[in-house]
């Protein structure tokens, strides 16, 4: 069971529904979502590669989980990965599967003639769609899905859960679908332990994104920067900042600004830190344990695995610190890195001794040097950023529809030409 702790300005909600009957508490759930929708309409999108129709142990199981639920009215499923009509007809069918009364499903073919076309057509007037990838795909469908006018509440998460149940869904959703809670946004977060390993994984927020942010919480700090400390500080209440589950309502959505690389989850939270209270921002324990594919470390590929999340990520951060007033050169970075190191050790050594306490396996000697490595993408990230002008967001759908009136028009006609 979780604890009732509550750090910073947003809310947690804790994992609480262990003391419950597990089936007693998820009718109840779902009994107050089905009476949430019947006043406002409740999506779900899902990103998806087509690589992963072919996983059927995972994916299966997630369209039979979600198929057990009816407070859905919408399912749209961000599909990349293909340019073939062949691939696209198989994964149309495929999650076509996720249809029932009441509920409309779409994919969205995102390398497809017509969806490219709107593309070239945003570029004409000098809107920069991203580059192909997660990010990309989630917000041309959240395009269509504002488009459309279903959903009032829209949530998301990736489709390589191995571990994944409606449970999961259900809590997800409930913060931002019930009316009386007044939060905008809810931002997942759980364990990750591996059942068959026993022993930690999540090793980019562990030891990452924790450390990194705590660094540059420090730093702002010293420096007097204070709007900036307390942005770090609020990513540091964030237990697990790359999850790539969150839920949120269709009016915060238009206003969100999307980063198209590996900087998608942490672009976000930033997004949402500019547009709302804290008092409107949530996190919730999502489920007891949470499994999905794992990324290789990469060192030697900045193309690649974690080597190209870290970069990705530590470029935003560094990107945010410059537009935000804050002068960043080599001797900077080079204590940035000092500060990070010296940071991330001493949360290996808490790793270590969770681990030992918990009866995992812990390998300190390779997480230490995973922590160099990442010390070490810290200053490729510099490098890259000093190189690019522009940052890596997709403008929000608010300001697309300034500049081309009829783009929500475009898509509807795409999508459903694609899905006839």
């Amino acid at each position: 069971m979780g604890e009732f702790q509550q750090a910073g300005s947003i809310t947690t909600i804790h994992g609480f529904y262990d003391l419950f009957e597990p089936e007693d508490y998820l009718s109840r759930l779902e009994s107050k979502l089905m009476e949430f929708s019947r006043h406002a309409g409740i999506g779900l999108l899902l990103p998806s590669l087509y690589t992963e129709i072919h996983v059927p142990k995972v994916l299966d199981n997630i369209i039979r989980q979600i198929n057990q639920v009816d407070y859905l009215c919408s399912v749209v499923v961000a599909l990349g990965g293909t340019s073939r009509r062949r691939e696209f007809k198989e994964a149309r069918e495929y999650f076509y599967r996720l249809k029932k009364k009441n509920r409309d499903v779409k994919v969205i073919w995102v390398e497809g003639a017509r969806i490219q076309k709107i593309f070239g057509k945003l570029k004409e007037q000098k809107i920069s769609p991203g580059v192909p990838g997660k990010g990309q795909s989630v917000w041309i469908t959240m395009g269509y899905m504002f488009a459309k006018e279903q959903c009032e509440v829209i949530a998301l998460h990736d489709c390589d859960i191995a571990t994944y149940d409606r449970l999961l869904l259900g809590r997800l959703i409930e913060p931002t679908a019930n009316p009386n809670n007044d939060f905008e946004f809810c931002k997942g977060y759980y364990a990750r332990i591996s059942p068959t390993e026993m022993e930690m994984k999540g090793r980019a927020t562990r030891l990452f994104v924790a450390p990194f942010v705590e660094a540059l919480t420090r730093i702002t700090h010293h420096s007097a920067h204070h709007e900036l400390e307390d942005f770090f500080r609020y990513h540091r209440v964030f237990r697990y900042p790359l999850a790539g589950e969150f839920s949120f309502l269709t009016r915060l959505g238009k206003a969100l600004n999307i980063a198209y690389d590996w900087g998608l989850e942490v672009s976000t939270l930033s997004e949402v830190h500019e547009r709302l209270t804290p008092k409107k921002i949530a996190q919730i324990d999502l489920c007891k344990n949470y499994e999905h594919k794992h990324q290789k470390l990469s060192e030697k590929d900045p193309a690649g695995g974690l080597h190209r999340m870290i970069v990705d990520i530590a470029k935003f951060y560094l990107n945010h610190l410059r537009s935000h007033g804050m002068p960043v050169d080599d001797a900077f970075i080079d204590m940035l890195q000092r500060t990070y190191h010296s940071i991330a050790l001493t949360f290996v050594k808490s790793y270590s001794d969770d681990a030992e306490s918990n009866g995992l396996r812990y390998d300190r000697h390779q997480e230490e040097l995973t922590v160099s490595y990442f010390r070490d993408f810290v200053g490729t990230a510099w490098e890259e950023a000093k190189k690019e002008k522009e940052g890596t967001q997709i403008p929000s759908w608010n300001r697309v529809i300034y500049s081309v009136p009829d783009i929500y028009g475009d898509l509807i006609d795409a999508v459903e030409a694609d899905n006839e």
